[in-house]
């Protein structure tokens, strides 16, 4: 009876191993790549375009895992606490400015992340009501220096559109006031309106409105003309000495990650952004495709933060 029940006790553990191991293979099969955002935002957009292609070349499931919250910071403390080395998360540039902006941030922005590549690049542009009287630059600068209350729209505090306007403010010596609203829609929709008279917005969202007759482009913020919108003006080329803001786009994923698995992940990417089907459509979305090793991106990412800190410093922007 002892043999008997010792036979089946080692049945039961060998199928219980043999079930650990399948759920672990399973587990190690799966890709997750988070987005600490909505859907429907940009870094949405590139996980979802990139994941067929990705799927294929790793053999891996591929979900996309929208946390969005907090700023981010829900989503990214999430890849910031994981073990599971399929877990990787696409992220705006300006996730780096997280501490300068909240005074409880759960991870480290800058060490706490593997870094893969770099995705993706674009251009914001500075836009202003159609009643404003400018058309360029210089023009802009005269009217924000005259009118007074003059005052700027953002969709909060730390995002590109705040950014933009307050390293332009530094570099013009104009001062406008900053407007923070609860997203874009609704600072767009202001700005559309008349109630809010000058913004920065990403290029592809306000060339249409500009086509309307909706609105005024005075310049993007590339020291580079957008190669998708080779008549706008940089803000550079117009007198703002070495104005340059990349908005741009990146995957990491959790922290000590194995090189092996990083360059496994990293030439996944590029073959998925060299695919035609994916490079065709995020192009539409005026996004300028890039990559590089991690070790470009991480100088890239300090190189960031050292810009927004001094910006942030400057303008006596505290933490909440």
């Amino acid at each position: 009876m002892d043999s008997l029940r010792r036979t089946v006790l080692r049945g039961l553990a060998a199928g219980a191993l043999a079930t650990t191991h399948a759920l672990a293979g399973a587990q190690q099969k799966m890709m997750r790549m988070v987005v600490p955002l909505t859907p429907g935002t940009t870094p949405d957009t590139i996980a979802r375009a990139i994941g067929n292609v990705m799927q294929a070349k790793l053999d891996m499931n591929y979900i996309v895992d929208n946390k969005a919250g907090a700023s981010g910071m829900i989503g990214m403390n999430f890849v910031a606490k994981s073990t599971d080395p399929g877990t990787l998360m696409i992220v705006p540039a300006t996730t780096l400015t997280l501490p300068l902006f909240y005074k409880k941030v759960d991870f480290d922005v800058l060490n706490g992340f593997t870094p893969i590549t770099q995705v993706s690049s674009t251009s914001f542009v500075l836009v202003v009501h159609k009643d404003v009287p400018a058309t360029n630059l210089r023009e802009f600068v005269s009217w924000a220096k005259t009118t007074k209350n003059n005052f700027y729209a953002s969709p909060g505090s730390g995002t590109h559109h705040h950014l933009c306007m307050e390293l332009l403010k530094q570099s013009m010596g104009i001062n406008l006031e900053h407007v923070p609203y609860k997203g874009s829609a609704p600072a767009f929709s202001d700005l559309l309106g008349g109630q809010v008279p000058t913004m920065f917005m990403p290029i592809q969202v306000a060339e249409p409105m500009q086509r309307a007759g909706q609105l005024k482009i005075l310049g993007g913020t590339l020291r580079y003309r957008h190669p998708g919108f080779p008549e706008i003006a940089t803000l550079q080329e117009q007198g703002a000495a070495n104005y340059h803001v990349d908005p741009w786009y990146a995957v990491w994923g959790p922290p000590k990650l194995s090189p092996a698995l990083v360059q496994q992940y990293r030439a996944a990417i590029i073959a998925a952004l060299a695919d035609s089907t994916v490079k065709e459509g995020l192009t539409k979305q005026g996004l300028i495709l890039k990559t590089g090793t991690p070790e470009e991106l991480m100088t890239l990412a300090k190189a960031e933060s050292k810009l927004w800190a001094q910006v942030v410093s400057s303008a006596n922007i505290k933490p909440e």
